[in-house]
């Protein structure tokens, strides 16, 4: 793989060692060294639980392999009520990320395992937790706080927390590239799409709104998961169909959303394009409902904007699949957001022909993975050494000391 993108000029300095990259799946494990300047030395896909044998096989020959690296960074979801800033993993954070457990009971059990892990094999290099929702923790009060009763808010820390933010963060700053602007200038509509989908509007290098909530099932229909539905219906089905609290969510994380939408054919967009192109009348359905909510999602996150300079289409949907862009793009014009968007799938770019900017930027977690555990090295003492990436102005989110999927279509 390539180095960085353009504009991410190096620290100058000492080089340092590179830094490694854990990104942990239920059912894989991606491991990566980058250099300073954010090239990938090596890289490594396992495709088997990170509690498994085959995984600690694939990490030694992995570790046998790389370059001595500085630190490990850790993607991990959710940081639960606790833990609003990446940072340096010890025994009371190691702690904190326990309590997350339940709040993303898809993707933070399998971290844990890779991190546990890593601490075993590296029990001298720094390991540093990367959450995916510290690029949402300014968000404002109205935004992040539920209509509940209020002992729910105090009591449970019941609140919107929101995810995808090393997508986010990575995307927003390419967006300011792309637009030669700076990021705390920018009003921009953000979206990633992929197994799991998110909307976030982001007003002066901050989150302002999110469509993911409390948990990563709240929003957009995904690849497997409903996204947002009537909780009275959760009720009903308790308390009139004799449903247990284990088969709502086995149904609502694995067997709804887009898989659900098309009778159980998939959960992948691509096989959903070609089938409804054969005629397969649930695929359409899945692909309409899927737009219809996407353009919705926008449409809340612009209303938390005083004007809007874009709208960009990430994750692994967003960025490679041209028929959902433009079906949410031509259900638009009301927000000047037009169809008929340059279907080439080459570079981050703007693919739209007039209106408000509508732009591909292909997400990149491994990389703003590194950034953040150069900038907690450099807050905790560490050396710099690394690209200095502005994707938030000074002391706004994703810059706090010490302590943010690719969600992607097919393992999130």
């Amino acid at each position: 793989m390539s180095g960085a993108g353009s504009g991410r000029d190096s620290i100058s300095g000492e080089s340092g060692p590179p830094v490694m990259v854990v990104n942990a799946g239920s059912h894989s494990l991606k491991l990566a060294v980058l250099d300073r300047d954010l090239t990938v030395l090596d890289e490594s896909d396992i495709d088997a639980a990170p509690d498994s044998d085959e995984v600690a096989e694939g990490l030694g020959e992995f570790l046998d392999r790389a370059p001595e690296v500085a630190a490990v960074g850790h993607r991990i979801v959710h940081g639960g009520p606790r833990l609003s800033a990446h940072q340096v993993i010890d025994a009371q954070v190691r702690s904190a990320l326990d309590e997350a457990r339940s709040l993303a009971p898809q993707h933070v059990p399998p971290a844990l395992a890779a991190l546990d892990l890593c601490r075993r094999r590296l029990p001298e290099t720094v390991q540093v937790a990367c959450l995916d929702t510290v690029f949402h923790t300014g968000l404002p009060e109205a935004a992040r706080t539920y209509a509940v009763p209020r002992e729910w808010r105090n009591d449970h820390g019941v609140r919107r927390y929101g995810f995808h933010g090393l997508s986010y963060a990575w995307t927003l700053a390419r967006t300011a590239e792309l637009l030669s602007r700076d990021p705390a200038d920018l009003q921009v509509v953000l979206t990633h799409l992929g197994g799991g989908s998110s909307v976030c509007a982001v007003r002066g290098g901050r989150s302002v709104w999110t469509s993911m909530g409390f948990t990563p099932l709240e929003g957009l229909p995904m690849s497997h998961r409903s996204g947002s539905v009537d909780p009275g219906m959760l009720l009903w089905l308790q308390k009139e169909k004799g449903m247990s609290a284990d088969e709502v969510s086995d149904a609502l994380e694995h067997r709804s959303g887009l898989l659900g939408l098309s009778d159980g054919l998939s959960g992948d967009t691509r096989e959903l394009v070609r089938a409804a192109g054969a005629g397969h009348r649930p695929a359409s359905l899945a692909l309409e409902v899927f737009g219809l909510r996407v353009r919705q999602e926008i449409a809340a996150a612009a209303a938390s904007l005083d004007r809007l300079d874009a709208v960009v289409f990430s994750g692994e949907i967003g960025a490679d699949q041209p028929e959902v862009r433009e079906l949410v793009a031509a259900g638009l014009p009301v927000l000047s957001v037009h169809g008929g968007l340059d279907t080439s799938q080459d570079e981050d770019h703007v693919i739209s022909r007039g209106g408000v900017p509508v732009l591909v930027v292909r997400p990149d977690e491994q990389r703003q993975l590194a950034i953040e555990v150069r900038r907690v090295l450099e807050e905790s003492g560490g050396r710099p050494a690394g690209p200095a990436q502005q994707t938030t102005p000074a002391g706004a989110v994703g810059t706090t000391p010490g302590g943010t999927p690719d969600d992607g279509q097919h393992f999130s």
